[in-house]
C-alpha cells in the first residue's frame, strides 16, 4: 500500500485506502509546492481508483488543508489509537497468583498490614484486614473509606492499582509469579542477607574484598540451603554479595558510573554529592517502637546527617539516595550523562544515517528525555495492582518481628530455621537485644505492599528505554570510583576497566537501585528480579504501541535483563 511506503508503518486497523489516500494525496502537494511552487499529487493504488487532482495554488501562497483533508487526518489518528488499543487487547489478561499466605494462615502473619490496628505480638486485627479485602475485592471507593486505621499513616493509595492505562499495557495485564512463601528456606536466606547488609550498612564498598565481617557474610550466606543471590563458584565471595545478576552488574566497581559522574541539568552544572546520613544511625530496634510502626503511629525519631556532603561509598549512601530520589531521577539523570558523552544511538534511528535531517520531536533529545519520564506512572499502575490486589505481601521490618517472637518463645512461628539458626541473626541479637531488623529509615518501610517493588519496576522500565536507544555496547570513557571519604571522584584502574558499556552499567545502576532499597530494609531480593522484568515488558509495550505513529521508518533493538536480545 502507498501509506505502507510512505509512513514505513502497517495499514491501522480500520482505516479506509480513500482516507489514506486523499489525506496523502495533500501531503504530497504540500511537499511539492514547497520544493517547486507548484505541482500535481495523487496516488494509484491496487484497486485502480484514479488520482486526484490538486488545485495549484501561487506560488506565494501556503497550501491549507480542506475540510475533508482535515477530517481525513482526524479519522487516521483516531484508527492509529484504535489499533494500539487492539494491541493492548490482544496480550490478554494473565493469571495472577499469590504464594498462599493469606489462605495458609488465618491470622495473617505472612501479609502486609502495617497502618491496620494489631495486636500485642503485632498480629494484625482480623475485622480490619477482613475490611482490606472487602474493599480490595469490591474496588468501591466507600470500602477503601471505610478501612479501620490503627494510627495517622495512612494506606499508599491502593486504589492506585485500579486506574486504566491509554498507553502500554493495562495495569491487569502485567503479571508477576508468586513471591516466596513464608515458611520457605528462601525467604529465609533473603532475611538472613538484609541483616547482614543492615550490620555493613558503613563498609565502604571498595573495602569489601579485605573486610572481616564482609568475608564473614559471604560464608554465611554461602552455607543457606537456598539463597539465590550470584555466586562464584557456588559461593557468594566480596565481588558478588549484594549485587545483582544481570549482565553487567558483577563487572567493576559497586556503583554504577551513571550514579558517580556529573552532569548538567540544561545550563545549572550538578554533582552527584548528598548529605549523608550519620554511621550506625538505626531504627526500630526494641520490640515497643516496632509495634507503633506497626500500628501506624508516626516516629518519634528524626533521621540523622552528616555535615559534609560526599559521593556515595557505602550501602547507607545508597538506602539515603533512595529514599529521597524522584522515582525516575536516576535514569534521567543517566540519559543526560549519556548525551553527553556523546553515546551512538542504535541504528535503527532513522536519522542516524540521514543527510539532511536531525531528530528532535522524535528519535531526538526531547524524544528520549519523554521517554524516561513517562514510562515512570505506566509502570508505578502495574506494580500497584500486583502489590495491593495479587501479592499483598509482607515487608522484611514484619517478617522479622515474627522472626524475634518465635527465637524469644513468644510466639510459635512457622519460620524457617535457616535464618534462627544464622551467624546473622545472633550478630543482631548481641547488638540489639532483639531479632528485629535494624531499618535505616526512623518510619521504617512505606506504608504499601512490599511485592512488586515500586522503584524497581520503575528502574527496569526507565533503563529498557535507555538501552533502546543508545548504543549499548559503547564503552564508558574515563570510568571513576569515589575516594575512601567520598570527597572526590578517582580513575578507576581496574582491569575490568575496558568492560564497562552502557548496557552493563544500566543494569547495574538498575541494581543499585533495588539493593539501595534492601539495604534500607523496606524490600526482598526477589521483589527485584521480577519487578524490573514487569518494567521492561511496559517499556516495550508502549514501544510497540508508539512505533506504529511515527512517519520515519524505524526500528528499536535491545538486550533484555534475561540476556537476550529483542527488536521492535
Amino acid at each position: 500500500m502507498e501509506a505502507q511506503r510512505l509512513s514505513g508503518r502497517r495499514e491501522p486497523v480500520g482505516v479506509s485506502a480513500v482516507t489514506r489516500r486523499s489525506f496523502l494525496g495533500y501531503v504530497g502537494a504540500t511537499a511539492a509546492v514547497a520544493a517547486t511552487g507548484a505541482g500535481l499529487a495523487g496516488c494509484n493504488e491496487d484497486n485502480g481508483a484514479q488520482a486526484q487532482s490538486v488545485p495549484t495554488p501561487t506560488p506565494t501562497a501556503s497550501p491549507t488543508a480542506t475540510p475533508t483533508q482535515s477530517q481525513a487526518r482526524q479519522e487516521i489518528a483516531r484508527d492509529l489509537r484504535r489499533e494500539a488499543a487492539d494491541m493492548a487487547f490482544a496480550r490478554g489478561v494473565p493469571v495472577q497468583t499469590a504464594n498462599g499466605d493469606e489462605a495458609r494462615y488465618p491470622n495473617k502473619i505472612g501479609n502486609y498490614s502495617k497502618g491496620l490496628p494489631h495486636k500485642s505480638l503485632g498480629e494484625v486485627d482480623l475485622t480490619a484486614y477482613g475490611a482490606l479485602l472487602t474493599a480490595v475485592s469490591s474496588g468501591k471507593p466507600a470500602d477503601f473509606e471505610a478501612i479501620p486505621l490503627g494510627g495517622t499513616l495512612k494506606l499508599a493509595n491502593p486504589q492506585g492499582g485500579l486506574a486504566c492505562e491509554l498507553e502500554g499495557p493495562d495495569s491487569h495485564a502485567c503479571v508477576q509469579p508468586p513471591a516466596p512463601r513464608f515458611d520457605s528456606a528462601e525467604i529465609a536466606g533473603e532475611m538472613v542477607e538484609l541483616y547482614w547488609m543492615a550490620l555493613l550498612r558503613d563498609v565502604s564498598f571498595t573495602e569489601y574484598a579485605t573486610n572481616a565481617d564482609v568475608a564473614a557474610a559471604c560464608a554465611d550466606l554461602s552455607g543457606l540451603s537456598d539463597f539465590r543471590g550470584p555466586k562464584q563458584g557456588g559461593a557468594v565471595t566480596p565481588a558478588t554479595v549484594f549485587r545483582g545478576d544481570t549482565p553487567g552488574d558483577q563487572i567493576g566497581p559497586y556503583l554504577s558510573q551513571f550514579i558517580l559522574k556529573d552532569f548538567s541539568y540544561g545550563a545549572f552544572p550538578v554533582s552527584q554529592v548528598q548529605r549523608p546520613y550519620v554511621a550506625r544511625g538505626d531504627y526500630l530496634t526494641d520490640f515497643t517502637t516496632w509495634l507503633r510502626i506497626q500500628n501506624g503511629a508516626p516516629p518519634t525519631a528524626k533521621p540523622q546527617f552528616e555535615t559534609t556532603l560526599r559521593r556515595l561509598v557505602n550501602l547507607r549512601d545508597l538506602a539515603r539516595y533512595v529514599h529521597d530520589d524522584l522515582p525516575y531521577q536516576a535514569f534521567l539523570n543517566a540519559c543526560l550523562i549519556l548525551m553527553a558523552m556523546g553515546v551512538p544511538v542504535k541504528a535503527g534511528n532513522p536519522y542516524k544515517t540521514s543527510q539532511t535531517q536531525t531528530g528532535f520531536v522524535t528519535f531526538g533529545g526531547p524524544h528520549i528525555l519523554g521517554l524516561v519520564t513517562e514510562v515512570a506512572t505506566r509502570a508505578l499502575k502495574a506494580v500497584w495492582h500486583q502489590k495491593w490486589f495479587v501479592h499483598r505481601r509482607l515487608r522484611p521490618e514484619e517478617y522479622a518481628g515474627r522472626v524475634h517472637l518465635h527465637a524469644a518463645g513468644q510466639a510459635d512461628y512457622p519460620v524457617h530455621e535457616d535464618v534462627l539458626h544464622s551467624a546473622a541473626i545472633a550478630r543482631v541479637q548481641a547488638g540489639n537485644g532483639t531479632a528485629l531488623l535494624p531499618m535505616a529509615y526512623p518510619e521504617g518501610c512505606p506504608s504499601h505492599p512490599a511485592y512488586g517493588a515500586g522503584h524497581n519496576t520503575i528502574a527496569g522500565a526507565c533503563a529498557t528505554m535507555l538501552k533502546a536507544w543508545f548504543q549499548e555496547d559503547f564503552v564508558i570513557p574515563n570510568p571513576v570510583v569515589p575516594a575512601v571519604d567520598g570527597t572526590a571522584l578517582e580513575a578507576y584502574a581496574g582491569a575490568d576497566a575496558g568492560q564497562l558499556t552502557v548496557g552493563g552499567e544500566l543494569n547495574k545502576l538498575v541494581a543499585n537501585v533495588a539493593a539501595g532499597r534492601n539495604a534500607g530494609g523496606v524490600h526482598w531480593r526477589s521483589d527485584y528480579p521480577s519487578s524490573i522484568a514487569m518494567g521492561e515488558a511496559v517499556a516495550i509495550n508502549i514501544l510497540e504501541e508508539q512505533k506504529i505513529t511515527f512517519n520515519e521508518s524505524s526500528s528499536f533493538t535491545l538486550t533484555k535483563f534475561d540476556g537476550t536480545s529483542i527488536t521492535i
